[in-house]
């Protein structure tokens, strides 16, 4: 099984998440591949669509190789396979600090075209086209665990098992629609797995920030709501 591209995997997990559409879900994109999706599954659920940051920490000896996650928060996780690599400590740090003020520079970006959008006492649904080592997703759902949403979701067309594994210890929900028995990349589970240009995420953000000019109360949780 494979996906056409992203409309369509977009268009599918919208299905299977059809009945948080009575919630106002927040639906928080990882950018730059997910905010198409993004766009879809709110639009579907009647939702309202947002960005959430977090970035691989590459390993020394190659900037594809991710040896961990930092969120934009500075909550950092290294792999259990880091320690085969040649990163110390002190390297780590500064990939860091590199990582966050990228994350904070692309933040002040996207706040200049909408405000960030609060996920306190929200039904919150995290979008990726997929998950490889899942890192990434692990990054920003630690980030917006301090936000104290109502629930948080982690929707993805495709999954390594192993990612799969790692990323519900992070989550209250996890939709996948797709696990291979042999993984090796997102993208060739995609027909189309075509680069999401900058241009393209700006024009979906400043859509979603004209959507929004007729503000919609979010649904708060019950005083014993739970959350894990």
């Amino acid at each position: 099984m494979s996906f056409r591209n992203r409309i369509e995997a977009a268009s599918q997990l919208a299905d299977r998440l059809a009945h948080y559409a009575r919630e106002h879900p927040l639906v928080l994109a990882i950018p730059r591949g997910a905010v198409p999706m993004g766009k879809i599954i709110a639009e579907a659920l009647d939702g309202d669509l947002d960005v959430v940051l977090a970035a691989k920490l590459p390993s020394p000896g190659s900037s594809e190789f991710a040896i961990g996650t930092v969120s934009e928060s500075g909550w950092m996780q290294i792999a259990d396979w880091a320690r085969e690599t040649a990163a110390t400590g002190e390297y780590m740090e500064r990939q860091k600090q590199i990582l966050m003020e990228k994350m904070r520079k692309r933040r002040e970006e996207y706040t200049a075209l909408k405000a960030p959008l609060d996920p306190q006492g929200r039904i919150v649904i995290v979008v990726d086209d997929g998950l490889a080592t899942g890192l990434t997703m692990i990054g920003a759902l630690e980030a917006l665990k301090k936000t104290q949403p109502r629930k948080l979701i982690v929707a993805v067309p495709v999954a390594s098992a192993s990612a799969l594994a790692d990323v519900s210890q992070h989550a209250d929900e996890v939709v996948c629609l797709l696990t291979p028995r042999f993984f090796q990349s997102v993208g060739q589970h995609y027909e189309d797995f075509s680069q999401v240009s900058d241009e393209e995420v700006t024009e979906i953000l400043r859509e979603a920030a004209l959507d929004r000019t007729t503000p919609r109360s979010a649904v708060k949780p019950a005083p014993d709501a739970p959350h894990r």
